[in-house]
């Protein structure tokens, strides 16, 4: 799979609701749906309004225990906490991209590819990256070759 990786500015943050959480590498498949879950739940029950697709920052590049925000995009910055559903937000600046399409085991796929473009067009990596999940499909039941989820890493 070859992967088209392109620098794009964000000009603005984009709000996020979320929940903090460590995990290893292994433990993301079952971390990261249940924190999406309690995220909607807690939005809900509130009445917080304007929510998206799900997402999940990556903090630190910490191999062994990954920080981690998990939840969604907002139309608006989320106010006082719900519960342990914090505001966040993807910072503005200058990020290397790329579309992952396939399953989520082999995303690590695109976040390698990421890595190797930038390191081979001299782009220093600033910290945090993140994995913007498309709304589900059902066609994606059957065909997981569909699934889109786009990769981001913020650009020194």
């Amino acid at each position: 799979m070859t992967h088209d990786v392109r620098t794009e500015t964000l000009l603005a943050q984009r709000p996020l609701a979320v929940v903090r959480r460590q995990a290893t590498i292994a433990q993301l498949s079952k971390v990261v749906p249940e924190a999406c879950g309690l995220v909607w739940k807690a939005l809900r029950a509130y009445g917080v309004t304007g929510a998206g697709r799900h997402i999940a920052v990556y903090l630190d590049a910490n191999v062994d225990v990954l920080n981690v925000e998990v939840g969604v995009e907002l139309a608006a910055p989320l106010g006082a906490p719900v519960g342990e559903v914090v505001a966040s937000a993807v910072p503005a600046g200058t990020v290397a991209t790329a579309t992952h399409m396939g399953p989520y085991p082999t995303l690590s796929r695109t976040h390698q590819a990421i890595r190797d473009w930038c390191k081979a067009h001299r782009h220093d990596l600033a910290g945090p990256n993140w994995e913007l999940y498309g709304h589900w499909l059902d066609e994606w039941n059957q065909d997981a070759s569909k699934i889109r989820t786009d990769v981001f890493y913020l650009l020194k």
